[in-house]
């Protein structure tokens, strides 16, 4: 096998000179640096790295909606409309119900899957909308 040779021949047998692959006016006399940005230099306060553009305390949480919230939503799920009884006496029965046979998990044509899901689901929306008419209230988002 022959060796390559040194120079390398173009169109019409002329010769080409070689040159680095990327040879452009911007890298060859310009020095570049990289900016990172995950750089924590000037994020750091009190030890703990933070976001210029992110709130710390986005969550903004209050002990006063969690504790209205709860409230708000046991008061009218306790008020006996399905068949004589209430959405929260249904589901703390069918708790007592399964923890009967403890060790066996309930069915899964079980009535306390239904009473838990739909209970959960009344509290959780008391809340968010609690935390959502709480702080709009506070931060006087609601006022024209």
């Amino acid at each position: 096998m022959a060796a390559a040779s040194s120079t390398v021949s173009g169109l019409a047998g002329a010769a080409l000179a070689r040159r680095p692959a990327f040879s452009t006016g911007f890298t060859t006399g310009a020095r570049v640096s990289a900016r990172n940005p995950l750089m924590t230099r000037n994020l750091e306060r009190n030890g703990r790295v933070t976001c210029m553009t992110f709130p710390r305390d986005w969550l903004r949480r209050d002990l006063n909606v969690i504790g209205f919230g709860l409230i708000g939503w046991i008061a009218p799920s306790s008020i006996p409309v399905i068949n004589g009884n209430s959405l929260t006496g249904l589901f703390f029965s069918s708790i007592g119900q399964e923890l009967s046979h403890f060790p066996t998990p309930p069915a899964l044509d079980s009535q306390f899957w239904l009473w838990l899901v739909t209970w959960h689901l009344g509290l959780f929306l008391a809340l968010t909308f609690g935390q959502i008419g709480f702080k709009g209230r506070t931060e006087g988002y609601f006022d024209k």
